[in-house]
């Protein structure tokens, strides 16, 4: 529907028939059958622009995304800065973080005034920014919608997204991977903001994989993603259960202070999985000596992987090992466990909490 043109394409729309009198001139010129992605004068393969390998057009990539009052939004911005200092043909733009869709959605507008080649947005609430990611489609700049989703997919080439309804099969896999057999065992949840959508899909994926072994939550309580919140339900959880054969932490921020009411309980009889990776969690993990033995991956690279997306988009490059050209419409990360055998794969992309 969309018909997304590089930077060159927009600046040489109006001087076609120049243009093509230069292309009838070049051909002229050499009968050499150079082209793009052939070979230089030494005889080495060059890239062709857009490809993942090499350089390509430059092009200008706005990127918005909420404050990071988080660890993990924190890292998310930290990376996408990363990814954009790895390409040489990428001048990003980042827009300060906020928490404000009104903000949010005119750093939207000011990006698609300057005529920016490409859109990066963690959208603070999808549903508020559909309209501006909408508009900014219809100017023919491309939007990369990172992990909340707009509520129409027309506001976004392309989709990236954390797997939430994944995380919780995980998570409900690995405990009852662990406690087979164990048909009567106690298990807890502790959720972040039940309010929130990607709270209802790690729910509803944990609870669906804890049916599959013949297990069920029998005890859940929904913190606020802060390690105050952790702590203050994660003392009340223990209180009304002595007794638990594991639990289910959805995120590693609110973990450290699960793992601090945890301690101050001195209970241990059972094991814990987290949620998301942070570094902390993964430290605890390899070092074996807490209740939580394992945590599932939420990639906090996700923004990162929307810079690299938005580069091919507006080149009109290739995703690369991927036999169909272009790059998806969609694309859903995985989302591993983490355990004392693999953490080390897993710690380049821990962050801290």
């Amino acid at each position: 529907m969309y018909a997304f043109r590089t930077r060159r394409q927009r600046m040489l729309a109006g001087t076609g028939a120049a243009l093509a009198g230069i292309a009838l001139l070049a051909g002229c010129s050499s009968d050499d059958g150079d082209s793009d992605g052939g070979t230089d004068e030494g005889g080495e393969s060059t890239a062709a622009p857009g490809d993942n390998g090499g350089s390509g057009e430059t092009v200008v990539i706005g990127f918005s995304g909420p404050a990071a009052d988080h660890g993990w939004l924190g890292a998310i911005n930290s990376a996408a800065l990363a990814q954009a200092d790895m390409y040489d043909d990428v001048d990003l733009r980042v827009a300060e973080g906020t928490n404000d869709a009104a903000l949010q959605i005119s750093q939207v507008e000011q990006f698609v005034n300057e005529g920016v080649d490409a859109i990066v947005l963690l959208p603070t609430d999808g549903a508020a920014l559909t309209e501006a990611a909408i508009n900014a489609m219809n100017a023919g700049i491309p939007v990369i919608n990172v992990d909340r989703e707009f509520s129409s997919t027309e506001a976004a080439r392309v989709t990236i997204l954390g797997d939430n309804y994944g995380m919780g099969v995980s998570a409900g896999t690995y405990i009852c991977e662990q406690l087979e057999g164990q048909s009567d065992a106690v298990v807890a949840e502790i959720a972040g903001i039940d309010s929130l959508p990607l709270t209802q899909d790690r729910t509803a994926g944990f609870n669906d994989a804890l049916a599959e072994c013949g297990l069920s939550v029998s005890a859940r309580v929904a913190a606020d993603f802060t390690i105050a919140g952790g702590q203050e339900v994660t003392a009340q959880l223990l209180s009304a259960n002595p007794e638990i054969d594991a639990i289910w932490n959805h995120d590693d921020d609110q973990g450290i202070g699960v793992l601090a009411a945890i301690d101050e309980a001195g209970r241990d009889e059972f094991f814990m999985v987290g949620g998301a990776g942070s570094l902390n969690a993964m430290n605890a993990i390899a070092a074996g000596d807490s209740v939580l033995e394992a945590t599932v991956i939420y990639p906090s690279t996700q923004a990162a992987d929307g810079i690299a997306l938005a580069r091919l988009v507006a080149q009109g490059g290739n995703m690369g090992d991927l036999a169909s050209p272009g790059v998806p419409h969609r694309i859903v990360l995985d989302a591993p466990v983490v355990t004392a055998d693999n953490v080390d794969d897993y710690m380049d992309i821990g962050f801290e909490s």
